[in-house]
């Protein structure tokens, strides 16, 4: 009893969390975008819920408007048979993206409407709407109103597509009225508006003077009806953005409501930072409400460089993407390759790129390699740590310093930031094997304790990393909890689990080592250009033919694989320091290094990418095989070869001592 009296206790203490996607408008078929929206809503809750917050977390659906009416029409359905539909589509992709939401709002259910009404009569009887006539012009598609001097070359600023004169009956909310208060709100609290240039924009567009805004239509009846006034509907602005309202109990939960309210986040696209930044507040100064603490306008995702659009037929549909590739990489990729705030890219190619070298190879290459060696070394068993050496001073070190960085990145939203840190520990984990060498330790067994502690350091730094992920990647997260053969429930991990080391509990049974992400096979070699004279790629690939021949009969191999002191001595090796790594685009395997002869610099591509990180390769010492004739590798000149070791832990470079441009004998 006294144990459920505690987390009773606990549970009522927690500090709450509210963060709201927009609600989408089902008028087309759903794109990459609702994805990423989405998913970076739902990694900052999960984080939040891992910090102990009690969070909710709303998304849903904006269903009324003129634009639905005529859909459906063009289909010859009622609206909500049009909208259903689409609606099924939304809930499946969260569903499948593994969006965590605590509540989906309809603006179409009666517990909305009821709100709807409910506000439309308080700021009714406070003196703030009043009945005119509305003559101006529209943008349908957008369902704004504008005026001529706000136009872009008599066009629609936000869209650009033609507008059209309208005049008809309306209710107006008297928005000028709260327009200098909006604008000292924002002036006085710097962090309202995220990103800063979208403060500055709104600042701008409030400083050019806000009129009235239009709230109902007479012209259309899909919506809620006007309570005063059934002939007309509430325009869809109105409508929308007090769906924030409806979920947490504003008609009737006063407590939920209390405790929710304000949202510590509108998380929105930059289309539509204008709404809920200078809209939305005077709505809720009219009520008396505070405002949310934060509206955040996250950048477009660009496809292949261009803008998405269903005449371009570049609309990438993310459920065909979670099919072929897994919920979690496209999570991972989304929010590793794009800056929240900034406009992203979103590639094919780069999705592949990133899966092959992050996830398959750094995150899956630490996994496997540490159950295997724990298989191998210890019968599949985590054994006590006793005892640290420098090394393992140094890589506690920078996991505490992990930690720290993430916390901090986390908490200022800063997911791809928070990635890049988790990331680098990855790395530095897999740099962790090499510089203690487990399969060595194991032939000697003087340094049984020291093989222990390595081990154990490995398994905890999984467990650690585990959680860190979740966030970004909850199914992968969980499987890597399981193939450490954690106990408990995944779902009841917390963050204050892995701020200290050392929750790894000894004598814990490992399972064996499953693929996380199959790696994803591209093609070797680069594509034949289309540009140019006809047949010169033809040309140019006989010729290589005919080069390969000559190579091969100047070039006579012994029989018997033996070689004479003198072939031996035809080969240059070289010390060379490593001054620049990066990857080769599209490729999992090799890396693109700027290496040191002492007296010249060379560039050399290896394919060493799958073992190490870029970062960690910088300053390195290796061994260079100077006098390899040098060879076009994906459209660069490699001129020499990086020598490596192989064992079970795969490819090691040999890392001489000697200084830059030394001769290896």
């Amino acid at each position: 009893m006294r144990h459920h009296a505690v987390e009773e206790d606990f549970l009522m203490t927690r500090k709450s969390f509210y963060i709201t996607t927009p609600i989408y408008y089902p008028s087309a078929k759903l794109h990459i975008g609702h994805a990423y929206c989405t998913t970076i809503a739902d990694a900052v809750a999960r984080f939040k819920r891992l910090t102990d917050h009690d969070v909710f977390f709303l998304t849903g659906s904006d269903e009324h408007g003129q634009k639905i009416q005529q859909k459906a029409e063009e289909e010859g359905v009622t609206p909500i048979a049009y909208v259903d539909k689409i609606v099924a589509g939304f809930q499946g992709l969260w569903q499948k993206l593994h969006i965590s939401n605590d509540d989906f709002i309809r603006t179409t259910e009666e517990r909305h409407q009821r709100v709807v009404q409910e506000v439309f009569r308080r700021i009714y009887e406070k003196g703030d709407i009043y009945k005119g006539k509305y003559k101006g012009l529209y943008c349908t598609p957008c369902e704004s109103y504008w005026t001529e001097r706000q136009l872009a070359d008599g066009k629609c600023p936000d869209c650009g597509r033609e507008v059209a004169e309208v005049e008809e009956d309306a209710y107006f909310f008297k928005m000028s009225h709260y327009a200098d208060r909006v604008l000292a709100y924002i002036e006085e609290h710097p962090d309202f508006i995220q990103p800063v240039s979208r403060r500055n924009e709104m600042i701008n567009f409030i400083k050019q003077g806000l009129e009235d805004l239009c709230i109902s239509r007479t012209s259309f009846d899909w919506g809620i009806p006007v309570p005063i006034a059934p002939d007309h509907v509430i325009y869809v602005w109105f409508d929308a953005l007090t769906n924030y309202l409806t979920p947490i109990g504003f008609l009737d939960d006063p407590e939920k409501f209390e405790k929710y309210w304000p949202a510590d986040v509108h998380l929105v696209g930059k289309e539509i930072v204008r709404f809920h930044s200078i809209i939305w507040p005077c709505i809720l100064m009219a009520l008396d409400l505070p405002l949310p603490k934060m509206v955040y306008g996250h950048g477009w995702l660009i496809v292949d460089g261009d803008k998405m659009s269903k005449s371009k037929g570049n609309v990438v549909d993310p459920v065909q993407l979670i099919d072929e590739f897994g919920a979690d990489a496209i999570r991972y990729f989304l929010l590793r390759e794009i800056n929240l705030g900034q406009d992203g890219n979103f590639s094919r190619d780069a999705l592949i790129t990133r899966i092959n070298a992050d996830l398959a190879n750094d995150l899956g290459n630490l996994l496997h390699r540490t159950l295997n060696m724990i298989g191998k070394f210890q019968d599949g068993v985590v054994e006590e740590a006793q005892g640290e050496s420098e090394i393992d001073r140094a890589f506690l070190a920078d996991a505490e310093s992990a930690i720290a960085a993430y916390e901090r990145e986390m908490e200022e939203m800063k997911l791809q930031s928070a990635i890049k840190t988790t990331w680098a520990f990855i790395s530095r984990a897999n740099k962790y094997i090499d510089e203690t060498m487990p399969w060595a330790l194991a032939k000697d067994a003087a340094k049984k304790q020291e093989l222990t502690n390595t081990l154990y350091n490995l398994a905890e730094s999984l467990r650690r990393i585990s959680v860190l992920i979740e966030p970004f990647m909850p199914e992968t997260a969980a499987k890597i909890w399981h193939q450490l053969g954690m106990e408990g429930d995944f779902s009841r991990v917390r963050f204050a689990d892995v701020r200290m080391w050392g929750g790894f509990l000894a004598g814990t049974h490992v399972g064996s080592p499953e693929q996380l992400f199959p790696r994803i096979e591209v093609e070797a070699e680069e594509k034949p250009t289309t540009q140019g004279k006809k047949g010169s790629a033809a040309k140019s690939q006989e010729a290589q033919k005919k080069q390969g021949k000559a190579e091969k009969t100047n070039v006579a191999a012994p029989a018997d694989g033996v070689i004479t002191i003198d072939d031996f001595n035809r080969v240059d090796l070289r010390v060379a320091e490593i001054r620049k790594a990066e990857r080769v685009p599209d490729t999992a395997k090799l890396m693109r290094l700027t290496v040191s002869l002492g007296t010249e610099e060379r560039e050399v591509v290896s394919g060493i990418a799958e073992f190490y990180a870029a970062d960690e390769l910088v300053g390195r010492k290796v061994v260079l095989v100077a006098n390899l004739k040098p060879a076009k590798i994906r459209g660069i000149r490699s001129h020499g070869m990086i020598l490596c070791t192989s064992d079970e832990s795969g490819l090691r470079l040999v890392e001489p001592a000697a200084s830059a441009g030394s001769k290896v004998k």
